[in-house]
């Protein structure tokens, strides 16, 4: 197989959409492999869905009525104009408290202070405390305890 085969084929693979192609050939061994767009989902103060695709473009869908919320916590008005949202700053699994059994670090309608410790971020074994970046009161809590979170998903919500 020569250089220009391997050409061709990664062509048809880009063409194609496949997410996995494999060659042996003698001794030459040849896989190819390209991942499927994540789609990530969030909920927003307005019930609407945004998918963030792997190029950075964002779409919205209304939610029906009835949609299940998972392990959002929100309450309080949706005035978008006064929220400032504290986003993820890496990928990871989140947590709410320090360990399973104490109180998390902060509730809906809790005060807090630029500096002050939202939760915390799992990465690599490693914790990372996610700070508040704002004086507020906390509006809305955007990830569930133990949530896989992703860059720059939202998090709070403070007015």
């Amino acid at each position: 197989m020569e250089i220009n085969d391997i050409i061709r084929l990664m062509q048809a693979v880009k063409e194609n959409e496949l997410t996995s192609f494999k060659v042996e050939e003698g001794s030459l061994k040849l896989s190819i492999k390209k991942e499927k767009e994540r789609e990530i989902v969030t909920v927003s103060g307005n019930p609407v869905v945004q998918a963030e695709m792997a190029a950075g473009v964002f779409t919205q869908q209304p939610l029906s009525a009835g949609a299940p919320s998972g392990n959002i916590v929100e309450e309080g008005n949706n005035d978008i104009c006064s929220e400032k949202l504290v986003s993820s700053p890496l990928v990871g699994t989140f947590y709410n408290a320090s360990s399973p059994d104490t109180e998390p670090f902060v509730k809906v309608g809790d005060p807090v202070k630029k500096g002050q410790v939202l939760g915390i971020i799992e990465a690599m074994k490693l914790m990372n405390e996610i700070e508040c970046e704002y004086d507020g009161v906390v509006e809305a809590i955007l990830a569930g305890n133990e949530d896989v979170v992703e860059y720059g998903q939202p998090l709070f919500r403070i007015r």
